[in-house]
């Protein structure tokens, strides 16, 4: 038998091994369009950046899907999808998954949280305050808002502003629906046949005198009562505040404690330490102690920062801390500020005559006056004497922390010389002693 020459056993061979590759090539790209199949297809719609201090990035739209990679704050994503609330996104390294878009932030988001963290770091500290448990750091005052820093428990940070915003409302809880009533069951002898559903007739047109036809409405009777309005949401309070690496955000004021001595502390009478200051050193034998400045706020004050301030003094007859000067009743605002005052040459003596006593210690800080006008006063402070030095009217900056918290509107200062009177200088001598 003579076999072709085109089915030679060495042809044959070699059309097999041909055979093979084309098909291990197809499957190869085959399997490799659909591995890459969605990426190829969706392309970039916008910018986001990661809100919270870790986020998962899921495989699927459920809650329970499993967690397929790790983004942490400020990393940059590109967003390919948006389904409702959640968000495809995908990574620097090309990885794809589903996110919640309440956690991501936007550029222009981004670029103002950097601004805040740069106008913050020129911002006076109003104290120092310890976190006893873990707290979180948001972006905005607002319990909404993304937390991206969580501040260890026993974490220590400097206190530049206060906010009081409205809390977000609670979602309504949707209706409970009523159960369906039960269809009865068709007996064995009801005839199958189709149920035809007849179109609903149009709408009425209004009337052409619905407006005359609308009188007299319920305001205009005898004994209309206006409805109550509804009741205006709880304010959380919020403190702007600082680490010791230069983080910067929001955090909620009830969760901080300002690091006042507790000798100190213990006048505090049930309110909340605001700020507070060193105003110097008192060396009493082997001790050094420290006369203070701080502000309080009651428990139901929220739009302003402090409604009283007072001086404490240490006293060396006595061994304990008296109060120098106190302001109840007052509409206080940040910034409480050390300064340097002209010395009062007739409550220093001997230190007139120094070289070096033409300035002494002294503090500042923001007060409405009755008249509604907000004012930086300037106190001197000369041991146990606390003098009204200045008032300056300045406008409250209470939208970015960029520029400060108020600025002065009117360089004319208002001088003001003690008028706490001979009983009051009386007192501030005999307690010097």
């Amino acid at each position: 038998m003579v076999i072709p020459r085109f089915f030679a056993p060495r042809r044959v061979a070699l059309l097999l091994v041909a055979f093979c590759g084309v098909l291990a090539c197809v499957s190869c790209n085959s399997s490799g369009h659909d591995s890459g199949k969605e990426s190829s297809q969706l392309s970039t719609i916008g910018i986001a950046y990661v809100g919270p201090v870790t986020m998962n990035l899921r495989q699927d739209l459920a809650a329970k899907s499993p967690a397929i990679a790790e983004a942490k704050h400020g990393d940059r994503l590109d967003i390919l999808e948006v389904r409702r609330r959640l968000v495809r996104v995908r990574t620097v390294n090309g990885i794809e998954g589903w996110v919640d878009a309440n956690l991501l932030l936007s550029s222009q988001q981004m670029d103002e949280l950097r601004r805040m963290a740069d106008g913050a770091a020129k911002l006076p500290s109003q104290g120092a305050a310890t976190v006893f448990e873990a707290l979180n750091m948001h972006t905005e005052p607002s319990r909404a808002s993304p937390s991206f820093y969580q501040i260890p428990e026993g974490g220590s940070v400097a206190v530049l502003m206060h906010r009081a915003t409205a809390r977000v409302a609670p979602r309504p809880k949707a209706p409970a629906l009523a159960k369906a009533a039960a269809t009865p069951k068709k007996s064995k002898d009801s005839k199958k046949g189709v149920v035809f559903l007849l179109p609903l007739p149009a709408p009425q047109p209004p009337p052409a005198n619905w407006e005359k036809m609308s009188h007299p409405r319920a305001s205009d009777l005898a004994d209309y009562v206006a409805p109550t309005p509804p009741l205006a949401l709880p304010l959380d309070d919020w403190d702007l505040v600082r680490t010791k690496d230069g983080r910067v955000g929001w955090v909620l004021a009830r969760q901080l404690y300002m690091s006042v001595p507790d000798e100190v502390a213990q006048y505090a009478e049930g309110n909340r330490i605001t700020a507070y200051l060193a105003l110097g050193d008192v060396q009493d034998g082997d001790q050094v102690k420290h006369n203070w400045l701080w502000t309080t706020a009651a428990s139901s004050l929220k739009t302003a920062e402090f409604d009283s301030f007072r001086v404490f003094v240490w006293s060396k007859s006595r061994h304990r801390y008296e109060t120098a000067f106190i302001e109840r009743n007052v509409t206080g605002f940040y910034p409480v500020e050390l300064a340097d005052v002209p010395v009062d040459k007739k409550a220093s003596g001997k230190r007139a005559a120094d070289a070096n006593a033409d300035k002494e210690k002294g503090f500042s800080l923001g007060v409405e006056d009755k008249d509604g006008v907000p004012y930086k006063r300037t106190y001197g402070f000369s041991g146990y004497h606390v003098r009204l030095i200045s008032k300056v009217p300045v406008a409250r900056d209470t939208t970015s922390p960029s520029t400060g918290v108020i600025s002065v509107s009117d360089s004319r200062s208002s001088q003001h010389q003690d008028q706490g009177g001979w009983w009051r200088k009386i007192v501030q001598r005999w307690r010097a002693r």
